[in-house]
């Protein structure tokens, strides 16, 4: 007969039993995998000796247990205790058995639902954003170009070179304009694909950065048995300088003691992107410990014009997210005072319909 334990043990959700005074009676399968910890050990500790219990979740199970009600909470973060951080949905419940109460949680890791949720969120709001940033580009080069054809005949009009230096300086500033906006439609190519070596391009990119910030410390985190990718060298190497330099010109202007940049490759198996599963995808990450990115930008930084610096033009990150795109992939991003890091993740090889715009 197959007794609770082996019905418990065989739900994808973790699933932990507590008495009274909250210490573990009970752990199923996926609850000692997600706490790192076997029964064995975990029998008779405290429900802190598992994961890290803050004071609001501690209120919400002795309240369970005193008014023997069910209560759940929906995206909680969960903090191992080694700092791992997972979202899951929790189920909170007060049970009697055989004459004394017990205390079920019922924990559903729902990470990966929601970044697949934000991603594909992220992509409809940048396709959107492509076309209306594309349609007000064209609309502004139109006039540009007729601005810039009146001062050229305008000038071989007018008796002095004084004068003429007027109309150069509205053709200069025409033309910065055209470069702008060429910069915000990026390219309509579609990528050289071909089998690339992403040290190669960090290591190329690694040169570049270090010309520029000499006193900034670049740290390689390489995992060395990578596959090669399917991807445009050059256009690979653009969206990860925009990147880099990014993070330079945020640790130049902190004017931090110890300026560091990490940057980190690994492998990652059935990894989904959007709504696609792809059965090998490669992470390059780009930290630095810098002061980080203000709360209110860190959801639009990868939009045209939105920069959280003076100087800035709010392309770069556009630029980059766009050719990972092209590329079949999406950038990432995390941050906190001290920790900004950026995930570029990259399928290994394209779907057979070749590579998305």
């Amino acid at each position: 007969m197959i007794s609770f334990e082996q019905l418990l043990d065989a739900q994808h959700s973790a699933v932990v039993v507590l008495d009274q005074q909250l210490h573990v009676s009970y752990l199923n399968s996926s609850a000692q995998l997600l706490c790192q910890k076997s029964l064995a050990r975990a029998y008779g500790e405290p429900v802190q000796s598992l994961f890290r219990v803050d004071g609001q979740l501690l209120m919400s199970m002795q309240h369970s247990l005193t008014q023997l009600g069910t209560l759940s909470q929906r995206q909680v973060e969960f903090v191992s205790l080694d700092d791992r951080r997972t979202w899951v949905d929790m189920v909170i419940s007060s049970h009697e058995f055989q004459a004394k109460l017990y205390l079920v949680l019922e924990v559903q890791v729902v990470d990966r639902l929601l970044r697949i949720s934000r991603e594909e969120e992220v992509l409809a709001k940048q396709e959107t954003t492509k076309h209306l940033v594309r349609g007000i580009a064209h609309e502004v080069k139109n006039p540009l170009g007729g601005i810039r054809g009146a001062a050229q005949l305008l000038a071989a009009e007018l008796p002095t070179t004084a004068l003429q230096e007027y109309t150069q300086v509205i053709i200069s500033e025409v033309d910065r304009l055209r470069h702008l906006v060429d910069r915000m439609l990026g390219s309509n190519a579609l990528p050289n694909l071909e089998p690339t070596n992403v040290h190669q391009v960090l290591e190329y990119v690694v040169q570049l950065l270090k010309a520029e910030a000499s006193e900034v410390e670049i740290i390689r985190d390489y995992d060395p048995s990578l596959p090669d990718i399917q991807a445009d060298y050059q256009a690979l190497i653009q969206a990860v300088l925009n990147i880099g330099r990014n993070a330079l010109q945020a640790l130049q202007e902190s004017g931090s003691a110890a300026p560091t940049l990490t940057l980190a490759t690994r492998i990652k198996r059935q990894f989904t992107i959007g709504a696609r599963c792809h059965r090998l995808v490669v992470r390059l990450s780009i930290t630095d410990n810098g002061p980080g990115i203000d709360a209110n930008l860190l959801n639009n930084i990868f939009y045209p014009m939105i920069s959280g610096r003076a100087s800035g033009t709010g392309l770069g990150l556009a630029i980059a997210q766009q050719i990972a795109n092209q590329h079949g992939g999406i950038i990432e991003c995390a941050s906190t005072p001290g920790n900004t890091r950026f995930d570029l993740y990259l399928p290994v090889q394209l779907p057979p319909t070749g590579a998305q715009s």
